[in-house]
């Protein structure tokens, strides 16, 4: 069981926890099944393309002379027929959990979800996977923030308004910084490996600087919240752990270093949505 809880990399949960809270808080009235099974898709969907990431990564050989966290298939953990199937039953279970929030609240769920599950699969699977082209950080904006904030606070409500995209991208914004500090720990091997994410494709010195200013924005529109719910200026707590982070990237931190700052910028997102989401509830 161990080795499944390392595969699922639990530190990276909080990019699907909090697009869940902050969606769900900002309804005037929330039906916890829908919220619920709002969080299990989330989870379930992060859950799934880590697994997915593992197993074609893996079977690519790209994670050979990896500095991150433990890969399954790389280090033989698990043999790769095992892994995606882990990411199939993950993909299975989002898809189960949406269909019954699709129809109790809109059949368009189903091709958003849809659509969702490709996104996951297609980021490192199949022939052309577009995280080996520098897609993967608008993904992630595009689907662990804008669709999960926004659909969470839809299933809700039913309805879409121009609160809820402004309540959306601080999220994104920190989705995003977590897959480009951890494409930043990884681009001299995904370099060797002919991996052209982002950080290899703009350079080291400018995905430290796009990682920061991806918490300045977060930063920034979380406290813009305020002219939603005037308690979001308490997001402003956030900014010690938004410097010091900062900071050391910009100082040049590399390898393990790097595998902490990508924990504490998960921390950070978690704490800014728990901070917005108690603003929007009070």
């Amino acid at each position: 069981m161990k080795r499944w809880v390392i595969g699922a990399r639990v530190k990276t949960l909080p990019a699907a926890i909090a697009p869940v809270l902050v969606g769900t808080a900002y309804a005037s009235q929330i039906t916890w099944l829908n919220a619920a099974l709002a969080m299990i898709v989330s989870l379930s969907l992060q859950i799934g393309v880590n697994f997915s990431n593992d197993y074609s990564d893996g079977i690519k050989g790209v994670d050979a002379n990896r500095v991150g966290p433990t890969r399954l298939v790389a280090s033989g953990l698990a043999n790769a027929k095992s892994v995606k199937a882990a990411a199939i039953v993950s993909f299975l279970v989002a898809a189960v959990a949406g269909l019954i929030l699709a129809m109790g609240v809109s059949y368009w769920l189903i091709a958003v979800g849809a659509l969702a599950i490709w996104a996951a699969w297609g980021y490192t699977g199949g022939k052309k996977p577009y995280g080996y082209f520098g897609f993967g950080e608008l993904s992630v904006f595009i689907f662990f923030g804008l669709v999960a904030t926004i659909g969470s606070y839809f299933v809700q409500t039913q309805e879409i308004n121009w609160q809820i995209f402004i309540l959306a991208i601080p999220v994104g914004s920190h989705s995003c910084a977590i897959l480009a500090i951890n494409n930043l720990r990884d681009l001299p091997q995904d370099a060797l490996a002919g991996k052209r994410t982002m950080a290899v494709k703009i350079g080291e010195k400018n995905t430290r600087r796009f990682f920061v200013l991806l918490l300045v924005i977060a930063q920034f529109f979380a406290a813009g919240a305020s002219a939603i719910s005037l308690l979001a200026f308490f997001t402003l707590l956030c900014l010690p752990l938004t410097y010091l982070i900062s900071k050391q990237v910009l100082a040049g931190a590399v390898g393990k270093e790097l595998i902490a700052l990508l924990s504490h910028t998960a921390k950070l997102q978690l704490l800014m949505a728990v901070l917005l989401t108690t603003a929007l509830v009070i």
